[in-house]
């Protein structure tokens, strides 16, 4: 009977705990919680542990009564309890052992195991006597094991992690107390259930003994009742088991991805050595299922599986990034190596952000942008999650230089340069070059992949790169190219004789007055795809993309008004707001007809919103400069070069194949077609040498061209020449202990040369701004920003303005006295400013750069004071795209020049200043907006939205919704909520991770700690 007694009390935990499974919360089996969401499994969760068993669907019980009491029949689990308790209770040994079952049964293994894990695994394998099955019924099966932990009742889970941190405290009293009170009886020990109730220790304590002389008269049933309410009461923490079981899941695939790619096997994987989970994201997020042939097959190459360096070249739209992408998830997950992607424009780099910062949150990498006045060097040293940084050419090469001095450059395991054919196009190809180069001689071990549509050297690269090569002229889209002659298109044909064979006659009827506006035919050609599809119209210069433009509203149908009217008063509507109230003229005319110009003359926030309001088909028509083709990704039905021109310079061939690269949309349009407008003189220099349009000379690769480029003077004589151009410059030193000269002559770096190195200063200015800033210290202004603005004005933006001396002079009287005296300061006098104004001779001789940078400063300065681009482009008479660009250098040059002066001692008092100065440039808003605006995607306009919605910080914008993001935020697509949200909390894990390193940093014993060598020593 004492056996019985014990194993009943081990019933009533087991059956109350099945019977939470079985009727009341069950949980689905495993593979159908990987299909459900967390949050539903959850909530439904919650919901379900309210009801009671015998309660009807619908009804709900609050009360102890109700739920315990009159809803039980006399079958009922309690009433079983009840009698069989009355029974037990009769037994003469009663009195004798109850006391030591109830407390070991109740308290002392359900501590001692937490969940109670032992006491079910024991009573599954355990027999009950034929009284106690009789009265209690069938017993529940309970699978023993880690998965119970799962399946146990929330309360529950409260209830023994309550119970375990009181018997803690309790333990050695309780052990003293029941051995000196043996003789009590079961009743007083069953007052250990009440630990389910919450409360405090010591009130525990204090009331243990009232509460057991009290108890001595209650049944078992009413313990149960009381133990049952504090569990249904009890707050329901959080278990996703399916969460749990989706990153076990990861992990293993991820594990044994890696052995696949260490391993000579040709099996991949399940997604090309990369864990399913990968698909099953491209599918979710880019609605990509499949590859294409040409992809699968190089990602497949010997060359790849081996990990050389590979060039490959498609068309535009054949999906190049895709490979690279898998590349570089291979080198993040599988071998656990940092990655760098360059690409060439600072908008393309925020749209790679944005499209992989939810592969990395699901993934575990971080996603940093490197652009701008963005990015830390060197990068965050991380242990465990690798980072993929994605940057312009600049700025990787600035995280190239911070890796190699920091001794880090072999945990770059992969370098993609999108674009590699700008490495031959003038400095920024130069510089593009210089990063490859050191990576090349200081790693052996990263792996370098380029790609690009166009490139006309590939031999010569290849050699350069060390590379493997692949091609494919596969496109999604077919493309058609043809030319326009007067009113006569032809098709380019290479079978035919002189490369074109006719294709149609021009059939639209042409006014003299259209025949004297429009003699290309332009608006014929466009009438024939608008509005039902795209179309882009390539122009020479800026201001011919906006007569164009407005040209082309003069004609078009009323019909194009009525398309989508609703939406493009929207986007009329939301241009005002992001820019305060104005609007640019020409836009406000083309918009409503579905046409709208592209260049840089556009800000950031009114390029961002043409260009969404373009992709969602609102507008059908951009008339846009060269630009375009190289940025952001916007196809179109039909691509018309209106002139073989690029400004007065002729069209090049990587330009040309950019260009009508954009025509056709994979999934959309079955054709792409591009029409080159050319003039008669034209037509036999395009003709025959349509390949031939563009020579690609390289002018930096003197090792593999020398031959070719070198005629005057030798690689060697060249190279002597730099090193003495970098000694007089300062910037290196030839060792005076070595007085040798020719091959034996050795030279240092400077801390000149250090400081420029660290901040990526062009050589051609890092003298001048060394003595600028050493000039500044003597006399430096620091009642506003002015002084400090002007050094950090770029010199290159300076040499290419025109100040307008009117504006000039009317601003130079309006600064303060203080701020004059920088003017002045500067050898730049009222007088001198005033006699430009007015027109009159001057025979004092004033640095022009300084009057420009000067004049430069004063428009940044206008934009600090007044965050407003486009009152500031009206006062000082200049585009607003051109202000948007001297802004955007000033903040990128102000951070080269902070890491400038970080090398050099003497230079300390600028840390501090330009640090602020920076982040002012850089985002140029009211305070409470930068947060918002650290957010890739965000921009002035969206943050406002934001900040006027509540999301007022990066956590706000971390846990939102994205349901009801778009709901609240207007002018939001779903897919673009989704990307901020995935961006925020992106970088709020890698502030996170950053702190948490650095605590962990400051606890770790230090590697030179005094006597650890020793100990070390004796060890071994």
């Amino acid at each position: 009977m004492e056996e019985g007694g014990s194993r009943i009390r081990r019933r009533v935990s087991a059956r109350k705990r099945n019977r939470s499974l079985e009727g009341i919360c069950a949980s689905p089996p495993a593979t159908q919680s990987l299909t459900g969401a967390d949050q539903e499994e959850e909530a439904g969760a919650g919901s379900r542990r309210r009801k009671t068993v015998g309660l009807e669907p619908g009804q709900q019980s609050d009360s102890e009564e109700d739920m315990f009491g009159d809803s039980y029949t006399e079958n009922s689990f309690l009433a079983q309890v009840d009698a069989l308790e009355q029974k037990y209770m009769q037994s003469p040994e009663h009195r004798k052992h109850v006391t030591d079952f109830a407390t070991e049964d109740l308290c002392s293994e359900s501590i001692q195991n937490k969940l109670g894990i032992t006491a079910v695994s024991n009573l599954s394998g355990s027999k009950m006597n034929e009284d106690a099955k009789n009265q209690i019924g069938h017993d529940v099966p309970v699978e023993p094991g880690d998965g119970l932990l799962f399946e146990v009742p929330s309360s529950q889970v409260l209830y023994f992690e309550h119970l375990q941190n009181t018997s803690n405290d309790l333990g050695h009293q309780s052990t003293e107390e029941r051995d000196r009170n043996s003789h009590k009886t079961a009743d007083e020990d069953l007052s250990c259930t009440r630990l389910e109730q919450p409360q405090q220790n010591d009130e525990f304590t204090s009331t243990v003994k009232d509460t057991s002389e009290m108890s001595r008269t209650k049944s078992v049933k009413d313990h149960l009742k009381s133990a049952m309410t504090g569990n249904a009461k009890a707050q329901t923490p959080v278990f996703s088991r399916s969460k749990h079981f989706k990153e076990t899941l990861l992990s293993e695939e991820i594990s044994v991805a890696k052995r696949a790619i260490e391993s000579s096997s040709d099996d991949l994987g399940p997604f090309y050595s990369l864990p399913s989970k990968v698909r099953d994201l491209y599918a979710q997020f880019r609605g990509i299922e499949k590859l294409y042939e040409w992809q699968h097959t190089c990602l497949t190459l010997g060359s790849v599986q081996k990990r050389k360096n590979l060039i490959y070249s498609l068309p535009t739209s054949g999906g190049k990034t895709l490979v690279a992408e898998i590349l570089m998830l291979q080198e993040l997950l599988c071998r656990k190596k940092d990655v760098l992607m360059i690409l060439p424009y600072v908008a393309i780099v925020q749209e790679k952000i944005s499209g992989l910062s939810s592969f990395g949150i699901e993934l575990g990498f971080f996603v940093e942008e490197y652009a701008g006045s963005k990015g830390k060097f060197p990068p965050t040293k991380r242990r465990e999650k690798k980072s993929l940084y994605i940057a312009t050419i600049e700025k990787g090469h600035s995280l190239v230089n911070s890796l190699i001095e920091s001794g880090r450059i072999s945990t770059l395991g992969l370098i993609v340069v999108d674009e590699l054919h700008m490495i031959g196009e003038g400095s920024r190809g130069a510089v593009l070059e210089m990063t490859l180069s050191k990576v090349l001689y200081t790693s052996k071990t990263t792996q370098i992949i380029g790609m690009s549509a166009t490139l006309s050297n590939v031999e010569d690269l290849q050699e350069f790169l060390k590379a493997e090569y692949y091609t494919s002229q596969f496109r999604p889209v077919e493309l058609k190219e043809y030319l326009k002659i007067n009113d006569t298109i032809y098709e380019v044909d290479s079978k035919a004789a002189d490369g074109l064979t006719f294709s149609r006659l021009i059939n639209y009827k042409y006014s003299d007055a259209l025949k004297k506006m429009d003699p290309d035919h332009l608006v014929a050609l466009v009438t024939e795809v608008i509005p039902s599809y795209s179309c882009l119209v390539f122009c020479p210069s800026k201001k011919n993309c906006e007569n164009v433009a407005e040209m082309l509203c003069k004609f078009l149908s009323k019909d194009c008004l009525k398309h989508r009217e609703k939406e493009k008063h929207e986007v009329i509507k939301n241009l005002r707001n992001i820019s305060n109230g104005n609007m640019c003229p020409v836009l406000k005319r083309t918009i409503p007809f579905g046409v709208a110009y592209h260049h840089s003359g556009l800000t950031s926030d009114e390029r961002k919103l043409l260009e969404e309001a373009y992709s969602t088909g609102v507008l059908c028509l951009f008339t846009c400069t060269s630009t375009l083709a190289a940025g952001v990704n916007l196809p179109a039905r039909r691509v018309i070069l209106r002139a073989p021109y690029v400004a007065q310079e002729f069209l090049k061939r990587n330009q040309y194949k950019q260009m009508i690269g954009r025509a056709g949309r994979a999934g959309i349009d079955t054709v792409g077609e591009s029409i080159l407008i050319l003039q008669e003189k034209d037509k036999e220099q395009i003709a025959t040498n349509l390949d031939d349009i563009y020579q690609f000379v390289n002018g930096t690769f003197f090792g593999v061209q020398q031959k070719v480029l070198l005629k005057e003077k030798s690689l060697w004589e060249i190279t002597v020449d730099s090193l003495r151009y970098l000694t007089e410059k300062g910037l290196l030193q030839k060792d005076s202990q070595n007085s040798e000269e020719g091959s034996h002559c050795h030279f240092h770096i400077t801390k000149l040369g250090r400081a420029s190195f660290k901040g990526t200063i062009d050589l051609a200015y890092c003298d001048i701004l060394y003595k600028d800033l050493k000039k500044g210290l003597e006399g430096l202004v620091l009642e506003s920003f002015l002084h400090l603005v002007y050094l950090v004005t770029p010199y290159d933006v300076g040499s290419q303005c025109n100040p307008d001396w009117m504006v000039y002079f009317r601003q130079f009287n309006q600064l303060s006295p203080a701020e004059q005296t920088i003017a002045a300061f500067l050898g730049i006098s009222e007088s001198f400013i005033g006699k430009k104004a007015a027109g009159q001779a001057i025979r004092k001789n004033v640095d022009k750069g300084i009057i420009n940078r000067l004049y430069l400063s004063f428009v940044l300065y206008s934009l600090l004071k007044e965050n407003n681009i486009w009152s500031v482009s009206e006062k000082f008479n200049m585009p607003r795209g051109y202000v948007q660009n001297v802004l955007t250098g000033a903040a990128s040059f102000a951070s080269c020049v902070l890491h400038f002066c970080e090398e050099l001692e003497e230079f300390w008092v600028y840390r501090a200043l330009l640090v602020e100065l920076t982040k002012k440039l850089t985002y140029c808003v009211k305070a409470e907006l930068i947060p918002l605006m650290e957010v890739t995607g965000v921009l002035e306009g969206r943050a406002k939205q934001l900040y006027n919605a509540g999301y007022k910080s990066l956590k706000h914008l971390a846990n939102a919704n994205p349901e009801v993001l778009v709901r609240t935020i207007d002018h939001l697509s779903r897919r673009q909520a989704k990307q901020i949200v995935s961006s925020a909390k992106m970088l709020l894990h890698e502030k996170a991770e950053a702190l948490q390193e650095e605590a962990e940093e400051l606890l770790r014993l230090p590697p030179d700690f005094p006597g650890m060598g020793d100990s070390a020593t004796e060890q071994a």
